[in-house]
């Protein structure tokens, strides 16, 4: 079995998948300890319309497995506030489970750029990854000054997309990168 993957998908496909084998919210404690509960992360990469440019930071947030590591996705934990209706589609949770973390991570982004949903990345190479499953989004902008970091991302900055590489990426930006890489 393989220890990681990246699967290109479309959004319906996703929700459909998750759906139909049921979603709930369980105690948090229990479900990182626990990989028979794959907590789903909205997981968003920001670049510029090229390409040429991805927006990273340094790790130093509340996950402390992933300390000094640099990210190129900015995401979090769906939670049951994000859940405002009883019989609300996954669909909806996911959404407002992502555009809540990018409110808490970004202090002030471009409204007209919007996520799009890309796939699925997972790996069980790690503690934080066997637990957890990527759904990523991509935001294309045109205006990346536009961006400003909120205090959880550390060292914040538009880097070259080529030289992504000589950065020591969380596994998962790895994943992200070569989901939407077009090779």
């Amino acid at each position: 079995m393989a220890r990681s993957a990246r699967v290109p998908m479309a959004l319906s496909a996703f929700v459909d998948h998750c759906a139909r084998a049921g979603h709930e919210f369980v105690d948090r404690p229990l479900a990182e300890e626990d990989a028979g509960w794959q907590q789903v992360i909205p997981y968003v990469l920001l670049q510029t319309q090229d390409l040429s440019q991805t927006a990273v930071y340094n790790r130093q947030g509340n996950e402390t497995r992933l300390h000094d590591l640099w990210s190129a996705g900015i995401g979090g934990h769906i939670n049951p506030q994000d859940q405002t209706g009883f019989k609300e589609s996954f669909q909806t949770i996911l959404m407002s489970g992502m555009i809540r973390e990018l409110n808490e991570e970004l202090t002030q982004r471009p409204s007209a750029d919007k996520p799009v949903f890309c796939g699925i990345i997972h790996e069980t190479v790690t503690d934080v990854g066997r637990v957890h499953l990527g759904a990523v989004f991509r935001i294309l902008t045109e205006t990346p000054a536009a961006y400003v970091p909120g205090p959880e991302l550390c060292r914040f900055q538009w880097m070259n997309t080529n030289q992504l590489a000589s950065l020591n990426m969380e596994l998962w930006s790895c994943l992200a990168m070569d989901l939407l890489s077009p090779n």
